[in-house]
Parts: C-alpha cells; sequence; structure tokens
C-alpha cells in the first residue's frame, strides 16, 4: 500500500479522525497500531525483521544504560563499547545479508570461476532507512546523547514511524521521539501546512516524476533509435530521480504534519549548489549529516587518522597533512553512501566518484584561490556564482549517465550519442505511456510547464522569497491552489504508468 493509493489515503484519514478523537497520553499508541499495520500490509514477512531490529536496539540501548548508572565511567566505556559493537553488528548483519550478501556471492563467483547460486531473499521495505535510524540511537545512547528509552513500544513507534518508513527522511532520537510521544491538538495549521506539502509532493511525483519517467526509460532501452536525444534522457533522469525523492519525501512532511509531527527537511533547492560538496548538504540532507556525525567525524579524529596526519606533514609538509585525512575519511564515507544507494559496483562508482571530486577539491583548493586572484574573479559575483552552479550541475548529469545505464559500456555510449547527436523531433516518436502517440505532444508540455514551474518555487524558495509552506497567501487562495495540484494528479499525470518510490526498497 503505496502513500499515493487511494487506499492509503483513506485510512490515513481514518487514522487521523481516531488520533485526535484520542486522549493525548495514548496518541502515540494510535500512531504505533497504524505504523505496524501498515508494514504488515506492504509485507508481512517483512515484519520479522523489523521485529528484529527493534529487539536488538532496545536491549543493547537498555544494557548499555545500566552499565553506565552502575558503573564508574572508566570502567562503563569499553563494556558498552562490546555491547555497541554487538548491536551494530547486529542491526547492519541483517541489513548485509539480506541487501548485500548475493553482490558478494556474485563477485566471489566471478573471481573463482565457480557456479554460486543467487539466493531468493526478502528485501524488506525501508530496511536501509530503519537500520540508519537505529544505529544512530545506539551511538547516541553510547555517547550519551540520549537516555536509553525503557519502553520498548515507545521505541518501536521512533522505527516504524509510517510516513518515513518508504524513504525517509532518516530520523533522529532526540528529535523525532519526543513529538511522536508527546500528543497533539489539532492544529488547523498543521493540516494547512501538511495538505500543502502533499499536494505538492503528489504533483511533484505523480506527474513530473512519472512523465520524466516514461521518456527517460524509452531513450534508455533504445538509445540507437533515440540517439538525437540522448542528452535528454540524463535531464529525464534528473528530474525523475528529484521529483520521486523530493515528492515522496513532501508526502512523508505533509503526512507527519497532519498529526502535529515535524520530520526534518531532506532536500535544500540542490541544483542551485555552487559545488559537490554544497550539492550533499542540499540533497539528502538526512543521510549525509548521519554519514558526518556517525562516520566521518569518528573516522577523521580516530588514532588511524591522526596517524596518517602525522605521518603525512613529515613527508609532505603540514597542509597536505592536515587535508589528507579529511580526503581519505571522504572518500570512504562516499564508498559507504555509494553502497547504500545499491548492490553494484555502479553505485560504488558513482559514490567513489563523488569522494574524488570532493577529496581532490579539497586538496586543490589553495591552488584555485590562487588562481581566482591572477585572473581576478570575485567568488561573490553573480557571474562566478552562475559558473559554478553549471559547472557542478554538469558534473552530477554526468555522473548520472552510469547511475541510470545498465553497464559502463551503455554509460560510455550513451555519451558519446549525447555528444554526437542531436535531434529533438525524435521525442515525437516516443509513445506517452498508454494514451500513445497522439498523446505525446500535450506530455511534454505538460512536462516542461510543470518542470519551469518547479524551478520558479525553487528559485524563490532558494532567495527566501518563498517558504515551503506559505504562511502570508490567504487560506482560499491556498485551498485553490491545493486543489488545483491534487486535480492535476488525474488530469495530467500518466496514470496508465504510474510507478512506485525509486527509493523504497532502500
Amino acid at each position: 500500500m503505496g502513500l499515493t493509493s487511494i487506499r492509503f489515503l483513506l485510512c490515513l484519514a481514518a487514522v487521523l479522525v481516531v488520533y485526535y478523537l484520542t486522549p493525548r497520553r495514548a496518541q502515540w499508541l494510535v500512531l504505533l497500531c497504524a505504523s505496524v499495520a501498515f508494514y504488515l500490509w506492504s509485507d508481512l514477512r517483512a515484519g520479522v525483521f523489523l521485529l528484529a531490529s527493534i529487539l536488538i536496539t532496545y536491549f543493547c540501548a537498555r544494557r548499555m544504560d545500566t552499565i553506565q548508572r552502575s558503573t564508574d565511567e572508566a570502567a562503563a566505556r569499553p563494556r558498552c563499547r562490546r555491547v555497541l559493537i554487538l548491536g551494530m553488528l547486529a542491526d547492519f548483519g541483517i541489513l548485509a545479508v539480506l541487501k548485500y550478501l548475493n553482490f558478494l556471492l556474485q563477485n566471489v563467483a566471478a573471481l573463482s570461476g565457480a557456479s554460486i547460486p543467487i539466493l531468493k531473499l526478502l528485501l524488506p521495505l525501508g530496511i536501509s532507512y530503519y537500520t540508519f535510524q537505529t544505529v544512530g540511537y545506539l551511538l547516541d545512547v553510547y555517547w550519551k546523547r540520549t537516555q536509553a528509552q525503557t519502553n520498548l513500544l515507545r521505541l518501536a513507534l521512533f522505527v516504524s514511524f509510517f510516513p518515513q518508513l518508504i524513504q525517509g527522511p532518516i530520523g533522529r532520537y532526540d528529535r523525532l521521539a519526543p513529538q511522536l510521544l508527546e500528543g497533539h491538538d489539532l492544529d488547523w495549521d498543521n493540516l494547512r501546512r501538511g495538505m500543502w506539502r502533499i499536494a505538492w509532493g503528489l504533483f511533484l511525483k505523480m506527474v513530473l516524476a512519472d512523465w520524466a519517467g516514461v521518456f527517460r526509460e524509452a531513450i534508455f532501452a533504445s538509445p540507437e533509435q533515440y540517439s538525437g536525444i540522448a542528452i535528454f534522457g540524463v535531464l529525464l533522469y534528473t528530474v525523475e530521480l528529484y521529483g520521486n525523492f523530493a515528492g515522496g519525501i513532501d508526502l512523508a512532511i505533509g503526512i507527519s504534519l497532519l498529526f502535529g509531527v515535524r520530520l526534518d527537511e531532506n532536500f535544500r533547492q540542490p541544483f542551485f549548489s555552487g559545488s559537490l560538496t554544497e550539492f550533499w548538504q542540499r540533497w539528502h540532507i538526512t543521510l549525509g549529516t548521519w554519514m558526518k556525525d556517525y562516520v566521518f567525524f569518528p573516522l577523521s579524529m580516530s588514532r588511524f587518522m591522526r596517524n596518517v596526519g602525522k605521518k603525512s606533514k613529515a613527508r609532505f609538509g603540514k597542509k597536505i597533512g592536515r587535508l589528507l585525512p579529511l580526503c581519505l575519511s571522504n572518500l570512504i564515507v562516499f564508498f559507504l553512501v555509494g553502497l547504500w544507494h545499491g548492490p553494484t559496483w555502479a553505485n560504488i562508482g558513482w559514490g567513489l566518484y563523488n569522494g574524488v571530486i570532493i577529496a581532490s577539491s579539497n586538496l586543490l583548493g589553495g591552488f584555485y584561490e590562487n588562481a581566482k586572484t591572477r585572473l581576478h574573479i570575485r567568488s561573490e559575483s553573480r557571474g562566478w556564482r552562475l559558473f559554478t552552479i553549471l559547472r557542478t550541475f554538469a558534473l552530477i548529469q554526468l555522473s548520472w549517465y552510469f547511475d541510470c545505464a545498465a553497464s559502463l559500456k551503455e554509460a560510455m555510449h550513451m555519451i558519446g550519442l549525447s555528444l554526437t547527436h542531436f535531434a529533438p523531433a525524435e521525442f515525437l516518436a516516443i509513445p506517452a505511456a498508454g494514451a500513445g502517440l497522439r498523446y505525446t505532444p500535450y506530455a511534454l508540455l505538460t512536462l516542461c510547464v510543470g518542470v519551469a514551474i518547479w524551478f520558479v518555487v525553487d528559485l524563490l524558495q532558494d532567495k527566501g522569497k518563498l517558504q515551503r509552506e506559505p504562511e502570508r497567501m490567504h487560506w482560499l487562495v491556498q485551498t485553490a491552489v491545493i486543489l488545483a495540484l491534487i486535480v492535476s494528479v488525474p488530469l495530467l499525470g500518466p496514470a496508465s504508468a504510474a510507478r512506485g518510490f525509486i527509493y523504497a526498497q532502500f
């Protein structure tokens, strides 16, 4: 049962009524029941793995909390560390077996020449998201950033809160759990903000992203037939991926607002970034901050990296010695980011592509600054800012070729076609899903106008002239816009080619 289905929206309305009729002290139980029902409805078998993660996390956190309370800090730390490692190995172990075991077996078979059968493993809905939440919670308890939750059911709600299960955002216990547990009175502002985000999310996902997916799939499935629009294939993938993911996050945030719960923002106009570092501060923000807080900082400040820094300073000088541990930590982080996105070498290569560019930029930062000074380039000038945005956009588009294509060879072939062929009229030969060729011009017009509106909205938000949930707009105007966005889905979207969320099985 997806977030965009009529059945889900009807169930959501029923849960809302029950939630606000329930006394505040018991409202969290309504959310827990709704979350469990949603997850088990999606796949009954997957509930076993979710329950296992909850139980592992609960007992390991309680054990660490007990040790910290009953033992002095010097003696408690190694004992807590053992419990932490056990909990992380168990949580990550479930994820590793279900998501990465077949990838490992395939590579062992390729290297050894042996015939190893592929296992039929279940990949539970949102397993990467709730695993990161549980491991982040364990680390916070270990570092004494938060106390262990003593109520198993309350912890279960934090892990399984249904709007964010499909594709995030990745929640932090100290910010999310209190909102889930405290209860809320009916607030019309929250309902209005929530409906605004839901309507916008539906438009992005079911109109723009789904139409972009129709044309993108046709181009990448038959690159020779549509060689003249190969470059548009990767641009359409940008619209499809961004609309799919950002639209899904808007839905999750909007649904949560209906219950008075505010999730962390996950996107902040990423395609107005001036560097890949800035892009990752604006794209999938909760994954980036999770990696920064729980991987990058501990790794860069580890004893191993300090030793790398000392040896580098002795051999290459203070500047390189200071930057090299940070660059190595960045590479490891983006290797993990690539692996998190999927068990393929293409995803790992995509992650390392980002990591290498960011690490190189850090190492060459002084050279870039000297070059700008000699060329009399002002960093704050509009021209330079536009150049950096276009440069970053081009680097991102190049990476998408390898994400879209089925193989490295196919990606290189598509890049070659993009540089040598250009015939936009070939778009008219792509059927508009079930509507056929006759509807193709209207589908393209819908896509172009919709993307233009989206660009203007993002631009105004980036300049601070438009809020995500408009406050100053008259409620009648807001209601009209919300209704228009919702009505646009069945009228303008490719209903015959409706798709699930790209990140749903992460």
